[in-house]
């Protein structure tokens, strides 16, 4: 039997057994515990379940596992993931970006240029209100009378948005028709033909790639 010893607390007496002699507990390590798990967690999803996934991906989905990258005479020019800076009349420009689309480069050369983030100003911040209603001004010089889209003069959040809605895309047939000598009915069928729907019919909004519709205008024109 197991000998007793009793020791006087505020509240009464506490019986606590005390070891017979020679016996010993078992003392389980919480260090070697915690390195088995670390190690192991570590390898299931640091390594093998990123490598399964990547592997998965890669045989059903091998063009968006890879960057949805666009190529050109076997050039990568773009990705559909990421807007690119189109500026010329010739092309439809996308959404306005806070960092202006700068690349890695230029934010090596200027770190106030981001390659991606938003302004974070407040839809209540001056320097906001003014920088959008000087673009809506410009834009509706263009096309008088004409509503200005709201992407067309806000910016996402990432200031990469590669998309614009399809009544952005339709603000800016006029421009883009008049400067390549077509009808605007020739960029509105293009514009339809460009449109991707919403997924699974009832997921985000739809919308038209800005890359590959210059892609696409740049081929019609040739």
């Amino acid at each position: 039997m197991h000998s007793v010893a009793a020791t006087t607390i505020d509240s009464g007496t506490q019986v606590l057994p005390l070891e017979s002699q020679g016996e010993r507990r078992p003392v389980q390590s919480v260090w070697k515990t915690a390195i088995r798990y670390t190690l192991l967690t570590a390898l299931l999803f640091g390594i093998a379940y990123p490598l399964i996934m990547t592997l998965i991906a890669g045989a059903i989905f091998p063009h968006r596992a890879s960057g949805s990258l666009i190529l050109r005479n076997g050039q990568v020019i773009g990705s559909t993931l990421l807007a690119q800076s189109f500026t010329s009349d010739r092309y439809f420009h996308p959404r306005p970006s806070a960092t202006d689309y700068s690349s890695a480069a230029d934010f090596a050369a200027n770190s106030a240029t981001p390659p991606s983030g938003g302004s974070n100003l407040a839809q209540s911040n001056a320097k906001l209100a003014q920088r959008i209603q000087a673009d809506i001004d410009k834009l509706q010089a263009e096309n008088p009378g004409k509503p200005v889209p709201i992407d067309l003069v806000t910016e996402s959040g990432s200031g990469l948005d590669p998309d614009i809605s399809p009544d952005d895309a339709d603000y800016q047939a006029s421009r883009v028709a008049r400067a390549r000598g077509l009808t605007e009915d020739a960029l509105r069928k293009l514009i339809a033909q460009h449109t991707e729907p919403r997924q699974l019919g009832i997921l985000g909004e739809p919308r038209v790639n800005v890359l590959e519709i210059n892609l696409a205008l740049d081929a019609m024109t040739k």
